[in-house]
């Protein structure tokens, strides 16, 4: 059995360019179905958790390839990182 804490402490690989997009800030269930619908991670452009919620990364979890002891490697083809101004 795993656990949701298990996965917060686990980094996030995208297999299609090796990019690390970070660690699981939440998850989205559907408890009619009993199922994790995606997992959520901060966006780039935060600091310290203050800026927009926007950013945030949703990948579903059909993008998920595999759950490893440290790392969770999902597939998001297309995915770049968003730009802030300074």
């Amino acid at each position: 059995m795993l656990k949701v804490s298990d996965l917060r402490m686990r980094d996030v690989v995208n297999i299609v360019d090796g990019r690390r997009l970070g660690m699981i800030k939440d998850i989205d269930l559907d408890l009619e179905e009993g199922r994790v619908k995606s997992i959520i991670l901060p966006g780039t452009g935060r600091f310290m958790g203050f800026l927009s919620k926007n950013d945030d990364i949703v990948i579903p979890w059909e993008r998920i390839r595999k759950l490893g002891v440290d790392v969770i490697l999902v597939e998001v083809p297309g995915y770049t990182e968003p730009k802030h101004g300074l």
